[in-house]
């Protein structure tokens, strides 16, 4: 734990010093493709960041994107680094044309992820502080008693967040600091990772010649950048359907309570019309993105649809079936990625919230149709979302499947605070046993 502790630091450090040299770039390692943004900085985020709360969005500065691109994802399976060379390539590419329409070299990175098995807990931790007023030491005490779960072997903590503090008998309390009490309590949502997995996009991105500055989940990102503010506040899921997998991501009094993903997504639908059809599989992608969908009416039934393949086999190549036929190729697979979906809901307890708003994003999400079979499967409050507006930020990467790097230029200039953003003592890096992410609102709303 130490170990891991002074590494996100040195992360969070190397992330202000780039901020200070006014350039960073945010790198969307998905599945289907890489995205890559480069972000310009003005103002101090030093000065802003000391009279911000505890919690919310602190260090804010203003930022600018000055430069973007994709490029096709290579290399990439269920959201992680599967053949080093090819992902490595992909990622050169990426930020090589960001850095073109930049006009200017970017030495650090910050990274975004959506595989590696992601998995929530919720910690507490009580500390007796004795009618003084709260310190930020205390702030560092309080996280550092929390009962620390074994998270098993080859397993790193990603994020580690207090999400509500309490102090005597006040709870819901955003930042104690200056308060005075007795006895200071929090709760704190944690995020562990497969560490090989991590291990293994660090080392590509160093490959790269490229520092890493910072490194978060995909599911968290769409989710601050997908939700609106009362959405966030009052307790809202985000459900980001990349190509790889599917990330959930809880959100309640603005900060993310629980966290998992589901290694399925729009690939394997591609995969399914691609066998069901017996076309290549950049066939079946186009016929997907144009003809898809999941609600078939009689007319389905008379629109054909052209394959046009190039098997040489002038028969085959010339064949046509029916929008009916191709959205009973997908409906099932789709079916199956939102039942998965609605079981992680369950684990997390989401009906215990007094919303009950569910957000689709991500590229997966614009098969036509969607909202109205998650609506059926997940719940009835579904909408389609879309990131939030970035200044600078190009037309062609304002749709849902840019949520993700969306959501890491809102990470990078307005951070929520993490567990090794305060001194920790450092013997009780250590732990006991653990709570369940969503008990605290249970108990306190």
């Amino acid at each position: 734990m130490t170990d891991l502790y002074e590494s996100q630091r040195a992360m969070r450090n190397m992330r202000k010093a780039a901020m200070q040299r006014g350039v960073i770039a945010l790198l969307d390692i998905g599945t289907s493709k890489i995205a890559c943004l480069v972000l310009r900085f003005d103002g101090s985020p030093e000065e802003a960041r000391d009279s911000d709360a505890l919690g919310s969005l602190a260090g804010q500065a203003s930022v600018r994107v000055i430069g973007a691109a994709t490029t096709r994802s290579r290399g990439v399976r269920f959201g992680e680094v599967d053949a080093m060379n090819e992902t490595e390539r992909a990622i050169r590419t990426a930020v090589q044309a960001a850095q073109k329409m930049a006009n200017t070299r970017v030495d650090h990175v910050i990274a975004c992820f959506a595989g590696a098995n992601p998995r929530s807990y919720g910690l507490a931790g009580e500390i007796e502080i004795g009618g003084e007023h709260v310190t930020e030491s205390d702030v560092g005490r309080v996280l550092a008693a929390c009962d620390m779960p074994d998270i098993g072997a080859g397993r790193e903590v990603l994020h580690a967040q207090p999400v509500n503090f309490a102090l005597d008998h006040r709870s819901g309390l955003i930042d104690p600091r200056g308060h005075v009490g007795r006895k200071l309590a929090t709760d704190m949502h944690m995020l562990t990772v497969d560490a090989d997995a991590v291990q293994n996009l660090i080392y590509c991105i160093r490959r790269c010649d490229l520092e890493l500055a910072g490194i978060a989940s995909s599911a968290y990102l769409s989710g601050i950048s997908s939700l609106v503010e009362d959405e966030q506040e009052l307790g809202a899921a985000c459900i980001d359907m990349g190509g790889g997998a599917t990330g959930v991501s809880v959100f309640m009094k603005k900060h993310m309570i629980f966290a998992d993903a589901v290694r399925m997504g729009g690939d394997l639908v591609t995969r399914d019309i691609a066998a069901g059809l017996q076309v290549p599989m950049a066939v079946a992608e186009r016929i997907k993105t144009f003809h898809g969908g999941v609600h078939a009416t009689g007319m389905d039934d008379r629109e054909m649809i052209e394959l046009s393949g190039n098997s040489g086999d002038w028969e085959k190549d010339r064949r046509q079936v029916s929008r009916a036929e191709l959205i009973g190729i997908m409906r099932p697979r789709v079916e199956e990625i939102l039942e998965e979906v609605r079981g992680l809901l369950d684990a997390a307890g989401f009906e215990h919230l007094p919303s009950q708003q569910i957000v689709l994003t991500g590229g997966a999400s614009q098969i036509p149709g969607l909202d109205g079979l998650a609506a059926r499967i997940l719940g009835q409050n579904v909408r389609l979302g879309r990131p939030l507006r970035v200044q600078g930020l190009p037309q062609a990467a304002t749709g849902s499947g840019f949520s993700s790097v969306v959501g890491l230029a809102l990470f990078a200039a307005h951070p929520q605070d993490e567990w090794w953003d305060f001194e920790i003592p450092a013997e009780r890096l250590g732990g006991r046993s653990l709570r369940r992410a969503i008990r605290w609102f249970r108990d306190n709303w």
